[in-house]
């Protein structure tokens, strides 16, 4: 029996080290990439490219389901010719981002924020000399004063709040109709997320955070590059009294469990009701307020009565 153990561990053990060199060695290729030029060009024969035309990604539509065709270099096209001879239209990264696969989405998001960056980052803060980029667009450098620029994300933490049996949705102005999600706010300088935490569920709801725990993060492109540092956070129930910024905020309330199942079966076609309200329907599940509000879900379900 020990025998066959030792032969099944050595090979699962082989097999975690062939997967793990597999891992660090395309890491490693893709750091040299950033760092070679000439490595860079060479694999850009041979590589293919997702196309972006003002920022809104290329997609095609097959049926009910959208594609991000993979394309070799072509040089430049007019923007009518590309949609015209390759059967599809670019659209803008919000509505692009719920519609393709999931392997698609984090790419997209990824290359849009690069492309952003270069956008705003042509010019040298110190000397207002131009920069230059290098072939694989890893950053950019200005001779004159010999700074390199690299691009950043804003670390910002959004945050489901819970007083134990109900869970806390907001909405701004500029959601779609219906839509509720999670609280957020962008990390001031000097705050560690613990602080930030705290201070946006006392300024955006008036609310004082009892205990938080972190679920995970994802990168977002809006409004720019952002790092979205996912947490749960715990308040009282005795302390649960909404008091709403209305600078911040056009509606905050605290949803029942029944409620948020119900609306995660909806979207922002089927919450539109007969006499043109919407029913109360949250993000998709490429958004990572969808995980927050699915892990809540679980918990509660998973309590004993």
């Amino acid at each position: 029996m020990a025998a066959i153990y030792q032969a099944v561990y050595r090979r699962a053990s082989s097999l975690v080290c062939r997967l793990h060199s597999t891992y660090v060695r395309k890491m490693r290729y893709l750091n040299e990439l950033k760092e070679d030029d000439s490595l860079c060009r060479q694999a850009q024969t041979s590589g293919t490219f997702y196309l972006f035309h003002n920022l809104s990604p290329f997609l095609q539509k097959a049926g009910k389901k959208y594609l991000v065709p993979q394309l070799s270099a072509a040089g430049a096209l007019e923007k009518s010719v590309i949609e015209s001879e390759l059967k599809g239209s670019f659209t803008d990264l919000r509505k692009a981002l719920f519609v393709v696969d999931g392997k698609d989405s984090p790419l997209l998001a990824s290359a849009q924020s690069l492309l952003r960056w270069h956008d705003s980052h042509q010019y040298c803060s110190k000397t207002g000399q131009p920069t230059h980029k290098n072939v694989a667009g890893s950053k950019r450098v200005c001779h004159a004063s010999g700074i390199t620029y690299y691009p950043q994300m804003s670390p910002v933490v959004i945050t489901l709040v819970s007083d134990g049996s109900r869970c806390l949705l907001a909405r701004q102005p500029s959601f779609p109709q219906g839509m509720y999600t999670a609280l957020s706010g962008f990390c001031d300088v000097g705050e560690n997320v613990e602080e930030t935490v705290q201070r946006e569920v006392a300024e955006e709801v008036g609310l004082e955070v009892e205990s938080l725990r972190y679920s995970a993060s994802q990168h977002w492109p809006f409004p720019s590059s952002c790092l979205m540092i996912a947490c749960h956070a715990l308040v009282r129930a005795q302390q649960a009294e909404i008091s709403m910024n209305s600078l911040e905020l056009e509606e905050a309330r605290w949803f029942g469990l029944e409620e948020i199942v119900e609306g995660l079966k909806r979207d922002h076609r089927s919450s539109k009701q007969e006499d043109g309200s919407f029913l109360p329907w949250f993000p998709p599940k490429q958004a990572i307020a969808h995980q927050l509000i699915c892990e809540w879900v679980k918990q509660q379900t998973s309590q004993p009565a």
